[in-house]
């Protein structure tokens, strides 16, 4: 039996399913270690050392002899994704002998997992945040910039910012929250040694969206700068789902992410947002995560329904020989 891999590669690990055309996922796996980032950008090298023995196990337990299609879904492919454009597609011949690969920017992932193929825009938010939207004719997204330079609304902004108003609360300055600081300081230790623990730390990020469930906690409690700091998370994601939504028709709009968990006191804000800057779309809820994305890329290929758009970066389809086969799902639209 022939089949396919799909794979999602994030900041908790590596996930991975091995299934066949028209039978959906048949086996999956996950490791807990993150693909390192180097000078290189993401690295090749230790993305196969992972995924090598979890694709061949996988494929003896599916009793799948062979596979033709891998897709590869990653954060960070499309600034940091040129060594595993230029190098795993030929790896995975190799190693595997698939025969042909898509690499794909988790946006796009998590958009295919929570719409499929139709026209629309999808809210990915969990420790950072971005915007993806399409009209099948090519790709749109909004924010994804990090910590430091965007991620507006994302798990980390709103842990900084509910950090922040601790900070102020510890020096009596105004828009500060005592429960915030009461907060900061039961979860990190002292006020005044935060930055000493925290500006040193490479997971950056990861601490400072950990503190996003306790302003979530506190927003539900009524504090009124917890409730303003979701407010203005909605407005950010409010902003970037209509910076790539389509205009025309009647698009719908899906949240996916682990941020969402965090429930009304974030959703309500949002959904009156979204209906004051998108009134034209119909919300949804996501059919799935980005896995199931990397998944439904892989079925489709298989079977010859693929009709996602390329794009030089978001989503590279190619043969092992290294021919762009993208432009065949252009042209059958």
């Amino acid at each position: 039996m022939t089949g396919y891999l799909a794979v999602d590669s994030g900041g908790s690990g590596l996930r991975a399913v091995v299934g066949a055309g028209g039978r959906g996922p048949l086996a999956r796996a996950a490791s807990g270690e993150p693909v390192r980032t180097g000078t290189r950008g993401i690295d090749p090298g230790h993305l196969m050392e992972q995924l090598v023995p979890m694709a061949r196990s996988l494929c003896a337990e599916a009793g799948i002899e062979r596979l033709e299609t891998a897709v590869v879904g990653a954060a960070g492919m499309a600034s940091l994704g040129d060594a595993l454009r230029a190098e795993l597609p030929g790896a995975l011949s190799r190693a595997l002998g698939v025969r042909r690969v898509a690499l794909a920017a988790d946006a796009v992932t998590a958009y295919a997992g929570a719409l499929g193929p139709r026209p629309g825009a999808v809210i990915a938010a969990g420790t950072g945040l971005v915007a993806i939207g399409t009209d099948l004719a090519g790709w749109r997204r909004a924010d994804g910039w990090g910590h430091l330079l965007g991620d507006c609304g994302g798990g980390a902004w709103i842990g900084r910012a509910g950090l922040e108003a601790a900070m102020r609360a510890h020096d009596g300055r105004a828009g500060g929250s005592a429960r915030l600081l009461a907060d900061a300081e039961e979860m990190l230790g002292p006020a005044a040694g935060l930055p000493g623990r925290l500006y040193p730390r490479t997971d950056r990020p990861a601490v400072l969206a950990s503190f996003a469930p306790r302003v979530g906690d506190c927003a539900a409690d009524g504090d009124p700068v917890a409730v303003e700091i979701l407010r203005a998370a909605a407005r950010h994601m409010a902003e970037s789902a209509a910076a790539v939504c389509p205009a025309a028709g009647e698009p719908v709009i899906a949240l996916t992410g682990g941020l969402f968990r965090m429930g009304a006191g974030l959703l309500a804000p949002l959904a009156e947002e979204l209906s004051a800057r998108l009134p034209q779309a119909r919300r949804i809820m996501a059919e799935g995560d980005p896995l199931r994305g990397a998944a439904r890329i892989a079925e489709d290929l298989t079977t010859g329904a693929f009709t996602l758009p390329g794009d030089a970066t978001m989503l590279c389809v190619t043969s092992t020989a290294g021919e762009d086969v993208t432009g065949a799902a252009d042209a059958r639209r």
